[in-house]
């Protein structure tokens, strides 16, 4: 999941949260080469897909480590086009021999991405429902919407260098700043089926791979990739926008 190598020349198509007429559709058809720092659920949710699924599609197995220049394909054909990076980086990942991968046990760890450690005890179970709180204090300044353009998150507002918060434990599968609109972002996963989006942080407290408690201040408030300081905050399950609202504990 967690990326290396060098970058590449031509970037992906971007998308702009608050302008793309069908944002959060699943896209399915042409492809995507992945850029550096880039991870498999920043890409899936861009292109409005459930991350095991565009896995299957790709041909790509747990811990779900992909390669700068790998082409990942929307169109139901395994993309498994390779770069140098890719075939020097996976030897210990891609199904290798047993004596081969007995023998260059320590170069291809640290060739390869390492497995992220499992999340805290307090994530919930793998497929089961998500115990939702309160990424952040502040204003509710926007809700969400299936219009044409709408935002498919909730924005919070406040003070610049606020705390986020996780709204549940959880693993952190993306951090940066590579999906246009969104600003300095985070996706955490909570379990195979429900992940969050952070966005428009100022600073970020958490990095890839990182186990995260409910509650834990993941990143401070900001306006990165936005003109007022807010927070956007999307949940996805399958793949799909859902209405934060309708799992969030209602305010006082």
């Amino acid at each position: 999941m967690i990326l290396c190598g060098c970058a590449v020349r031509n970037p992906p198509p971007v998308v702009d949260i608050y302008q793309r007429q069908e944002q959060g559709t699943k896209v399915t058809s042409g492809s995507h080469r992945v850029q550096r720092g880039e991870t498999l659920y920043s890409i899936a949710w861009r292109y409005g897909w459930d991350y095991r699924a565009l896995a299957r599609t790709n041909g790509i197995g747990a811990p779900y480590t992909i390669y700068p220049g790998q082409v990942i394909s929307f169109g139901g054909a395994s993309a498994r086009e390779t770069t140098p990076e890719r075939r020097t980086a996976s030897s210990s990942s891609s199904g290798a021999s047993s004596s081969s991968s007995r023998s260059s046990s320590s170069s291809s760890s640290a060739a390869s991405s390492p497995t992220p450690p499992p999340p805290k005890s307090s994530s919930p179970a793998s497929t089961g429902p998500v115990p939702w709180q309160w990424p952040a204090d502040g204003k509710l300044l926007e809700r969400y919407s299936t219009a044409a353009g709408g935002r498919r998150g909730i924005a919070i507002g406040g003070r610049e260098g606020s705390p986020v918060r996780a709204a549940a434990g959880g693993r952190v599968v993306y951090r940066g700043s590579g999906l246009t609109g969104y600003g300095n972002l985070l996706i955490i996963k909570h379990n195979d089926r429900w992940l969050s989006a952070y966005a428009h942080n100022k600073k970020l407290l958490v990095k890839e791979g990182d186990a995260v408690d409910a509650g834990e201040e993941i990143a401070t408030m900001g306006a990165s990739g936005t003109l007022n300081t807010q927070l956007h905050f999307e949940i996805r399950k399958d793949g799909q926008p859902v209405d934060p609202l309708t799992l969030l504990p209602r305010k006082s």
